[in-house]
């Protein structure tokens, strides 16, 4: 990895496993956890095949593999992919930078119908190589491919430099959302969901 992120920068050598812990927890006393996935599902076709770019615990993923689609979800995180492992078995879970990601050497050549970051993804990965993460994640895509990114809009990475950042990565804004649950954009809104294409 070139660059720690900001998810080792920014916070203690515990925070991993307490990240996974209270994931655990909001899950083992029924905590709504699928919003995002019943988000992407919508926006592509049964038995799609779907990366979850920063999938964390692989709590999007699972839901979406249940849900009929192919997925394979990376995290540069070992210990949270150690987690989406032990409780998510199905989808493929991978080690990996999304600044140098490169899934075909991984044995994953055909590209994705979609892909999701969820989780402030955009927010914990290394400051400066937000663009380079648009671009990575673009590339495994097929034309007309969708991406769902949503991120806290008070997190160090404004939406005006996301807007350059997926524009440079050959990327389409076609919605923005205040939350997953589709609420209405505003310019106040602390949380913003984009809906880009990889146009065709």
């Amino acid at each position: 990895m070139s660059n720690p992120t900001r998810w080792v920068t920014d916070t203690g050598p515990e925070h991993s496993q307490w990240y996974v812990d209270r994931f655990r927890r909001m899950a083992a006393e029924g905590v709504d956890l699928a919003g995002e996935a019943r988000l992407l599902d919508t926006l592509v076709p049964p038995r799609s095949r779907i990366l979850d770019a920063g999938c964390g615990t692989g709590r999007v993923g699972a839901e979406l593999a249940v849900r009929g689609h192919t997925v394979v979800g990376v995290d540069a995180d070992p210990v949270l992919i150690e987690a989406a492992r032990a409780d998510h078995p199905g989808p493929r879970w991978l080690v990996a930078d999304l600044t140098e990601l490169d899934l075909a050497a991984a044995g994953e050549p055909e590209p994705f119908d979609a892909a999701v970051l969820a989780g402030n993804v955009m927010a914990f990965v290394a400051a400066g190589t937000e663009g380079a993460v648009l671009r990575r994640v673009a590339t495994h895509l097929r034309p007309d491919g969708v991406v769902a990114v949503g991120f806290g809009t008070d997190r160090g990475y404004p939406l005006t430099d996301f807007d350059v950042d997926l524009a440079g990565a050959g990327l389409r804004l076609e919605h923005r959302f205040a939350t997953w649950d589709l609420r209405p954009w505003h310019d106040d809104a602390d949380f913003a969901v984009s809906i880009l294409r990889r146009p065709a």
